[in-house]
């Protein structure tokens, strides 16, 4: 029964594989080194652009109208009132330290489409960062928007940091039934980190009776500090409606009701959450089977309960404990891994190839004799648009604390370069305009790093560690710089403000355009290095020379790779006699 049910959720998956596939991690402000608070955002698709959004800020005069169009197609959708007032907003963070991310999970099929409604969750990201000033008010803003002028996409979770808080958001429509959307945001409790990547994650939470909890209809209670978890009025009642939930309402999952977890929403998407979580909590190990896709649906609970709903009963928890506190540049770790140290390790099965390639080209899934097997998804993954790393310091002025440490393509092969998100300023070489998905630009750093790291996975395990070494120069002067940069940055701001913006201008621009270079001169250097399979090391011009040839050497297969070919072949190539 078990197998049938994994084969089922194979099958189910094989139909939505092209959708958005991205990974956050939330990092609460006792969790990080230095008190920031932090999310990360992997934007995972083939058919996305890696640029730099930028909204400048404004005021608009009452009865302005804003367009409205899709972020995944560029459709325009309607036209919603626009704010009297927006702020800056430097890719998915303004100027108030409000950083957003989010990842796709579909849910259920029937309130994935919603006729004639307006937002999608592109949208709502991108218009709630022009107009929030808190987490709390950005949560606010997305949801007033979308009971208003109803819901476009399918199921998303959000991760929306401030400067004090973080917050997780599961978020489904309402079908074509209502307009809106239900959903639920809780707050990370400090010292601890949450994350999520394509699978709802909130299962029950605190309802009417706690007092740290209030629905949507008690919205006036949103700023109570002591208030860590919000929802819509109707999120149970609908499920009820729908005929999706049978039970007491303390008991109600939002997750394994709007989105229940099947094999691929483990194996595909949880296991990257699972992944983080692993590092900073001290292990997971009692996890592993479910991310592995063996989820189990008991007929109780662990406490006991009964389980009328058949909900899955060994999932990972919301939220884990970090036993070590956890910088930026551990958050740049984190997005960079492909399973490494676990038996589902990408570098050492059969699809690595000879130099261990933690890559699989899509499908993501495949049939052999009827029989369905699948690709592992890890967080660093080929086909990521940008992802950041949003970075927001309460210690400071709001013009100087957010940063958002921002790169284009595979997170593994990409520079975190530090964009203060108060800056009007954005670099050329990473600006919307500059070169498409199917416009080649010379000077977009999106196609630049695109050639870098595709060379890489032609030879992976000798050519990405030099890519490393850059990499890892460029981040570390970059984060050993911020102090300095701050430190003027507050003399200038105690005077006159738009001088600190100018100085941030300046030093977020530099830093681009040294990382563009850096990655132009060191695909010319790789591909001099590792042209025709050989490996080539300059060597200095002896005196009476005119010139001398580079070091050269063949490295070929490892022995465990050329006894696999022998394994396969037997004798097929295999040198007899004399050889020469």
């Amino acid at each position: 029964m078990i197998m049938r049910i994994i084969a089922i959720a194979i099958t189910l998956f094989i139909g939505i594989q092209t959708s958005s596939a991205c990974t956050n991690y939330l990092v609460t402000k006792g969790a990080s080194t230095d008190g920031s608070t932090m999310i990360s955002y992997a934007a995972d698709s083939h058919l996305l652009y890696g640029e730099l959004y930028h909204w400048p800020a404004g005021t608009w005069p009452e009865g302005t109208m804003m367009d409205i169009h899709e972020w995944d197609t560029g459709k325009h959708l309607g036209q919603i009132k626009q704010a009297s007032v927006t702020y800056n907003v430097v890719g998915n963070m303004n100027e108030n330290q409000v950083a957003i991310g989010e990842t796709t999970y579909g849910g259920i099929d029937t309130l994935k489409t919603q006729e004639g409604a307006i937002m999608d969750y592109g949208s709502l990201i991108y218009v709630a960062l022009q107009r929030s000033t808190s987490a709390r008010h950005a949560i606010k803003i997305m949801t007033d928007l979308v009971a208003e002028y109803g819901y476009y996409s399918s199921g998303e979770s959000f991760s929306i940091s401030d400067k004090d808080e973080v917050w997780i958001m599961d978020f489904i429509g309402k079908g074509n039934k209502e307009k809106g959307a239900v959903w639920v945001a809780r707050r990370i409790p400090d010292g601890y980190v949450s994350g999520h990547a394509n699978q709802a994650r909130i299962t029950t939470f605190p309802q009417k009776k706690a007092k740290n909890s209030i629905s949507s209809d008690k919205m006036k209670k949103l700023y109570d500090e002591n208030v860590d978890c919000i929802y819509s009025s109707d999120v149970v009642s609908f499920a009820r409606d729908m005929g999706l939930y049978t039970g007491k309402d303390e008991d109600f999952s939002f997750s394994d009701t709007y989105a229940p977890v099947d094999f691929g929403g483990a194996r595909f998407c949880e296991i990257r959450v699972w992944t983080m979580f692993n590092k900073v909590s001290g292990g997971m190990d009692e996890t592993w089977e479910y991310v592995k896709g063996n989820i189990e649906h008991a007929d109780n609970f662990a406490d006991g309960r009964p389980n009328p709903n058949h909900y899955a009963t060994n999932r990972m928890p919301l939220w884990v404990k970090a036993e070590k506190k956890i910088s930026v540049n551990d958050m740049m770790f984190y997005m960079r891994d492909h399973l490494e140290g676990t038996e589902l390790d990408m570098r050492n099965d059969v699809g690595a190839g000879p130099f261990g390639n933690p890559y699989r080209w899509r499908p993501l899934t495949w049939k052999v004799d009827g029989v369905a097997y699948c690709n592992e998804r890890a967080t660093a993954t080929q086909q990521t648009g940008f992802s950041f790393i949003s970075q927001s310091r309460s210690w400071l002025p709001n013009e100087i604390g957010g940063i958002i440490w921002w790169g284009v393509d595979d997170a593994s092969g990409s520079v975190y370069m530090p964009m203060y998100s108060s800056i009007t300023e954005i670099p050329t070489n990473f600006a919307v305009g500059n070169g498409s998905l199917m416009e080649w630009s010379e000077t977009a750093g999106f196609w630049v790093f695109n050639e870098v790291q595709n060379f890489s996975y032609t030879r992976y395990n000798l050519i990405h560690p030099d890519i490393e070494v850059a990499q890892n120069k460029l981040e570390t002067d970059f984060v050993a710089e911020i102090t300095a940069v701050d430190k003027e940055a507050v003399l200038l701001y105690e005077k006159d403000k738009t001088a600190a913006v100018a100085h941030l201008n300046a030093y977020s621009n530099s830093a681009a355009e040294k990382t563009f270079s850096t990655w132009k001169g060191l695909y010319a250097q790789l591909f001099m290095k590792f042209m025709d399979g050989n490996v080539k090391l300059a060597k200095e011009v002896p005196e009476g020379y005119k010139y001398v040839t580079p070091e050269l050497d063949q490295p070929g297969y490892s022995q465990d790779k050329y006894k696999m070919i022998i394994d396969e072949t037997g004798d097929q190539f295999k040198v007899t006699g004399e050889s020469h």
